[in-house]
């Protein structure tokens, strides 16, 4: 008959404590200095998407402009669309090269694939080191479980996820700021209207990509809103 039996649940404030020391892991994990910080620029390309694609196109450039002094960065495109179609390109080291693969890219109707960025980025990271993964999207629309989980994962393996969100709707906004938490990274919104607010989180972004959490300090400690934004979010784990 014993065998029959379930096991109850975990009280409420046992599975917290987990949580917690989950999140305390994955905020230790060492961040690993190297002369080239590589970034994963993931981006929704379904057809909702068409003038925020190019937007992004014309202010990616900032990443690589804000990291030159931390030794330069290295970003790999990653976007879906259409019917399961998830692709990513080679590491480009300059911003023509990045804004030369956009441009031969265009949006279509589908349903979101982040749980494929993700593993994406899960892949790339065991197999070399990754400094950051900025993704750029307005809607979610897959079981933020599944998310979550993989989110934890990349926590683990020290990757921190920049979400940064068009739009307010509730849902991709809870699914967004969960992944930023459990990879220790950072959530923020945006307005396609006012296009700077957008470069400006790219760039501290991949400031972190380059040169960790000093130089986003540095950056902050000198009035960057942005790097001041996603410090403090980082910082409040």
């Amino acid at each position: 008959m014993g065998d029959d039996l379930k096991k109850a649940p975990a009280p409420r404030s046992t599975q917290n404590s987990a949580i917690d020391a989950f999140l305390e892991k994955a905020r230790n994990v060492a961040e690993p200095k190297g002369s080239r910080g590589r970034l994963i620029f993931a981006l929704d390309a379904t057809m909702s998407r068409q003038p925020t694609w190019d937007l992004a196109q014309s202010i990616q450039s900032e990443m690589f402009r804000t990291t030159a002094a931390q030794g330069g960065l290295d970003v790999q495109l990653v976007y879906f669309r259409g019917f399961r179609e998830c692709r990513a390109s080679r590491f480009v080291s300059q911003g023509d090269g990045l804004g030369a693969l956009m441009a031969r890219i265009s949006c279509e109707g589908g349903r979101t694939q982040i749980g494929r960025v993700l593993e994406h980025a899960l892949s790339e990271t065991r197999t070399s080191r990754v400094g950051a993964l900025v993704f750029i999207g307005d809607a979610m629309e897959e079981k933020i479980d599944l998310l979550a989980a993989t989110a934890g994962e990349l926590g683990l393996l020290g990757l921190k996820a920049f979400m940064f969100q068009e739009g307010e709707d509730a849902q991709t906004k809870t699914a967004f700021k969960e992944i930023a938490r459990l990879t220790g990274g950072a959530y923020a919104a945006f307005d396609r209207s006012a296009p700077r607010r957008l470069a400006e989180l790219l760039g501290a972004a991949a400031a972190y990509a380059a040169g960790g959490l000093p130089e986003l300090e540095k950056r902050a400690g000198r009035g960057e809103a942005a790097a001041r934004l996603l410090l403090s979010q980082m910082g409040s784990r």
